[in-house]
């Protein structure tokens, strides 16, 4: 018979736990390999549970207060040494010290600001409240950490907020100038570049766009213009647009290039531009003829329409500079009806300008009623033409002593609402019209109710505003009336949308750097600009004191 078994030691019973659930729980569902193990344990969940108690609570907070009691009788002690030792070197200054003192704070602080206001007034921003919000807040703990909302709901938000915030969407300006024969033309004389690197870049997709589609690799020319349109370097676009004009004669993409950028005048773009419409409207019949044999020809077709389009209309732009405006008439007309789809492209803010420099003011009202309409997108171009023609009816005879006596007349109130309805949409544009700022040379692509489109605008129709005789005095006198209506526009207009709060960072993306951008409405001064100059100015009134009055200025430092 074997020996019987000794009885284990007292203590809470160990649990058995399956294999699996042995598996499932890791590590921390083991036994103790061995009882010196198991004793260290239960040691261990004795002394937690004791820690735990109310009592242990009481005496760590009594050794809490008492360490805090030393700490605040010991302090004291410290300080008064401190303030002896303070006390000893302030009496051995000399007024001298003060003085350079004061100055050296006045000069540090006046550079904060002048650095500070520079800062504003290029970027919109203050420059110490930028890094504190980008790099300090970060380190301190400022971070939002907040949960993100349910996807069911934030989904639908996110909709919400998007029907009705504003778009900040850039356009292709309708008007944009040419250039190799004005734009680098403007950088020759004065030294300047009139574009900017994102204006050139939007251009550069544009092209992309318009002018390549799939179909180009099976053309050793559309192979070499692809890569042409992507290219940075000028003169590097020219050589590829000869070398595709040498494996193809008739390619007319390689013709708008040299017409835009290697030609130095008007006529020389224009005779490009010839030669490019010879060979676009050989290859559009012949995309016509097979457009529907594959999508890859439909596309090309695409492609054949946008380049047939584009030509025809700088053709007409070339004959109104030229002089030829009722050529440049009718070939736009001729072009929004052979294409009425594509009203995207804004054909009719060409035609605007160029009726109303035949002063004929009938056909421009006749336009004005097809496309200033609710349901299709406004621009500067239609809203304040649509003003120019009610001004028109009234300007001549318009006297703002007169009118402050018996009233306006219903023609009048017409002139000032429609004046109203414009500064609305673009409140940028008045200063350009009556010359309280100077003009630049207009970007390729502007922001609708930017200061973009305001110069666009002003550039090509301050001269017919100039024609109507009293039509700038009368939005002198009434333009600045529209924001009482609008006391808060970037939260509520009055007849359309809130002012977008995007315009600025966009704007100085697209207009040249030495441009003054306009800004609506006016942000106030940053707090750090007030600091700043606060703090220069009481420095160098310090210092001025300092220097009249020495002996006081130490007995009240010493004090």
């Amino acid at each position: 018979q074997s020996p019987p078994r000794p009885a284990p030691p007292p203590g809470p019973p160990l649990s058995r736990r399956s294999p699996a659930a042995m598996a499932d729980g890791g590590g921390s569902g083991r036994e103790p390999p061995c009882p010196g193990a198991a004793a260290v344990l239960r040691r261990w969940e004795q002394l937690r549970r004791r820690a735990a108690a109310p009592w242990a609570r009481g005496l760590l907070a009594v050794a809490a207060g008492l360490g805090l009691f030393y700490v605040v009788l010991r302090v004291p002690l410290r300080l008064r040494d401190s303030l002896a030792a303070v006390t000893v070197f302030l009496s051995t200054l000399t007024p001298k010290f003060y003085f350079a003192l004061t100055v050296t704070s006045s000069f540090i602080s006046g550079l904060i600001f002048v650095f500070e206001w520079w800062h504003f007034r290029k970027y919109g921003t203050s420059f110490i409240e930028q890094v504190s919000v980008s790099h300090l807040r970060p380190l301190i703990g400022g971070a939002e950490n907040s949960p993100a909302a349910p996807a069911a709901f934030s989904a639908g938000e996110n909709e919400t907020s998007r029907q009705n915030m504003p778009e900040c969407k850039v356009w292709r300006n309708p008007l944009n100038l040419f250039r190799g024969a004005e734009y680098s033309r403007y950088m020759w004389v004065t030294g300047k570049e009139p574009l900017t690197y994102y204006d050139m870049n939007l251009s550069a997709q544009d092209h992309q766009n318009f002018f390549t589609c799939d179909t180009d690799a099976l053309r050793p020319s559309d192979t070499v213009m692809q890569k042409a349109w992507r290219e940075r370097n000028p003169q590097a676009r020219i050589k590829a647009a000869y070398q595709a004009l040498e494996l193809n004669n008739d390619c007319a993409t390689a013709y708008v290039l040299l017409a835009e950028e290697e030609a130095t005048t008007i006529v020389d773009a224009e005779k490009y531009f010839k030669q490019a419409l010879k060979a676009g409207e050989t290859i559009y019949r012949k995309s016509q003829n097979c457009h529907s044999q594959s999508p890859q020809h439909e596309a090309q077709l695409r492609r054949d329409t946008n380049v047939l389009v584009y030509v025809k209309r700088r053709l007409a732009m070339c004959a109104r500079k030229l002089g030829r405006i009722r050529e440049a008439v009718k070939m736009m007309r001729d072009l929004m009806k052979e294409f009425p789809l594509l009203s995207m492209l804004n054909i009719h803010e060409n035609l605007l300008e160029a009726l109303l420099e035949l002063q004929a003011y009938a056909d421009v009202q006749a336009v004005l009623a097809k496309y200033d309409d609710i349901s299709l997108p406004k621009s500067a171009a239609i809203c304040y033409t649509a003003a120019l023609l009610k001004a028109r009816a009234v300007s001549e005879r318009f006297s703002p002593e007169t009118a402050s006596k018996r009233g306006l007349s219903t023609a009048e109130i017409n002139a000032v609402e429609a004046i109203h309805r414009a500064v609305e949409f673009n409140p940028h544009v008045p200063k350009y019209l009556l010359e309280m700022k100077s003009l630049v040379l207009p970007p390729e692509h502007i922001l609708k109710r930017g200061d973009s489109e305001a110069v666009a605008y002003a550039f090509f129709h301050l001269q017919h505003w100039k024609r109507i005789e009293g039509a700038l005095n009368l939005l002198h006198c009434t333009w600045e009336g529209t924001f009482r209506m609008i006391p808060y526009p970037l939260e509520k207009g009055h007849l359309f949308y809130p002012y977008p709060s995007c315009t600025e960072t966009a704007d100085r993306e697209l207009l040249p750097t030495f441009h003054e951008v306009s800004v609506y409405p006016q942000k106030e001064l940053p707090f750090f600009i007030h600091f700043t100059a606060g703090l220069c100015s009481f420095s160098a009134m310090l210092a001025l004191l300092t220097h009249q009055f020495p002996e006081l200025v130490v007995v009240f430092a010493k004090a």
